[in-house]
């Protein structure tokens, strides 16, 4: 069998591998290869862009194909439903195109089941050919600086954005929104752009959106004015994109701090495309001073926070500050993209009681992973794949790598968390690719099975409420009666009892 050249996957760089398929698991496999006319059955574990786009591209090249999609909540559509900015509703248009492949005869949504918790993953290869992993990432990267854990007021950015969401995981986190005038979020990607917006728009621009009511309850009781927004490198370096600096900068009677002129190219007209686009929006002098302005916005540069301090009052278990270092470029070239930084000796305070830390999110392994011989790297959060989305593991025998047969992963928790919707899409859809030339050019897969008929027998003796698509579309149409009585798109149920006594 021939394999496509093949590169570990691991965020920034591809670092080539060889891959080894031993003759003994070829032929122990030859006959789960043949495929005497049943079809092509595959698990997605996740349930979000990812899991969606891959099932779709499987789907339309494997004729027959069966998906069942397992999810630990009982709605499906991950990172679409909490983790888009409600006043981004367009973000949400995929939904349609998921909405479509979960229409199929063909396709399973198995909804409020936790994989490897309430089902071993084992049990999954004893009832499919192939098991798709795209489950995201379900944690935040964190500073790991004094204070963090310590004090009050300092919030992850994906805690305060799946609160504003409904996420239920955060649906009590209750931020203290009316403590300080002043926010500080440590970090300059589009997580980081959405907090800052959240947090400095006119309440009132967000009351026909899907946010939360008690998110909304508590941004109209914010005493937010003002928001930093901090990073290590320069603008030139800036992880966000111009879509999210742009909106930012255009709220109505916000004022936007100008950048330091020395931090920009002063001539462009050689830059990247790109590069030139975002360097011209911030050299743009707005004409709202904030002498005028009801709030007022700002990036801050070369600052790498140290430690986060508390309050005045004797005693006090708040937020008070945020100490930086000033840090410097290497090298000599300040608007190269790529510029890494050092930290300097001069430190600077910025007065807050209110932070965010929004410097990444990071997958996680799931119980039973080891035992399938599923290489997770605790490290980067990403499950070692060849850049195809083929899982792969060291052979214990010699110093090459081999393909887990047919494992797979897509999505964040194959690249890392990074990139837009549509980046996933790209992604997933080589995952998919793989996947169906695999099948095509019959590589060993799992042991195959009944899939869902199989699996359902099992859950079923565990007495769990397994949650359906059809299922999920009463919660749905529950969901938005609910929003309509408000004024909104929907009003999401925030805690998944809720969810389930609509089916009942």
């Amino acid at each position: 069998m021939k394999i496509v050249p093949a590169t570990l996957h691991g965020g920034r760089k591809r670092v080539p591998v060889r891959l080894v398929y031993d003759v003994t698991q070829q032929r122990r496999s030859h006959s789960q290869v043949i495929r005497d006319g049943r079809p092509f059955r595959m698990a997605v574990i996740g349930s979000g862009p990812a899991g969606f786009y891959s099932a779709y591209k499987v789907m339309q090249g494997i004729p027959n194909a069966c998906v069942d999609m397992y999810e630990h909540l009982p709605v499906p559509f991950g990172l679409v439903r909490y983790g888009v900015a409600p006043d981004h509703p367009e973000v949400k248009n995929c939904e349609e195109k998921f909405t479509e492949v979960a229409s199929s005869s063909n396709f399973n949504f198995i909804g409020n089941v936790k994989v490897g918790q309430d089902i071993a993953l084992k049990s999954f290869t004893h009832h499919y050919d192939a098991l798709l992993f795209a489950y995201g990432a379900s944690k935040d990267r964190k500073l790991g600086i004094p204070g963090e854990d310590e004090l009050g007021g300092i919030y992850s950015a994906r805690g305060f954005v799946g609160w504003y969401n409904g996420l239920p995981e955060f649906s009590n986190l209750a931020p203290r929104l009316d403590l300080s005038d002043t926010a500080v979020v440590i970090g300059q990607g589009n997580v980081a752009m959405d907090v800052a917006r959240t947090l400095l728009k006119d309440v009132d621009a967000l009351r026909q959106t899907d946010i939360s009511e008690q998110a909304l309850t508590a941004l109209s009781k914010s005493k937010v004015k003002r928001v930093r927004i901090v990073g290590r490198r320069g603008p030139m370096q800036l992880a966000c994109t111009i879509k999210e600096v742009r909106e930012l900068m255009r709220l109505p009677s916000i004022a936007f701090d100008p950048i330091n002129p020395n931090l920009l190219p002063q001539d462009i007209s050689n830059l990247p495309r790109t590069a030139k686009r975002m360097t011209k929006l911030l050299k743009e002098d707005l004409s709202i001073s904030a002498a005028n302005a009801q709030k007022s916005w700002a990036f801050d540069f070369l600052l790498s926070p140290n430690r986060f301090l508390s309050g005045s009052d004797a005693g006090s278990s708040y937020l008070g500050s945020v100490e930086f270092a000033q840090t410097k470029i290497i090298g000599t070239d300040l608007f190269d993209p790529r510029a890494k930084v050092e930290n300097t000796a001069d430190c600077e305070s910025i007065s807050a009681s209110l932070a965010f830390r929004s410097v990444g999110y990071q997958s996680e392994g799931l119980p039973g992973m080891s035992e399938l011989g599923i290489d997770f790297d605790e490290t980067r959060g990403i499950i070692n794949n060849d850049y195809y989305g083929r899982l792969i593991s060291p052979s214990k025998k010699t110093d090459l790598t081999r393909p887990v047969p047919g494992m797979y992963c897509a999505g964040w928790v194959k690249r890392g968390p990074t990139g837009v919707i549509a980046n996933t899409m790209e992604d997933s859809f080589a995952t998919a690719e793989a996947i169906v030339a695999d099948w095509s050019n019959k590589a060993p897969f799992l042991g195959g099975g009944n899939g869902w008929d199989g699996m359902k027998r099992e859950l079923a003796r565990k007495g769990l409420r397994i949650v359906s698509w059809e299922d999920w579309l009463k919660i749905d149409s529950a969901e938005k009666a609910r929003g309509k009585y408000v004024g909104k798109i929907r009003e999401k149920f925030t805690n998944p009892k809720d969810m389930l006594k609509i089916l009942d």
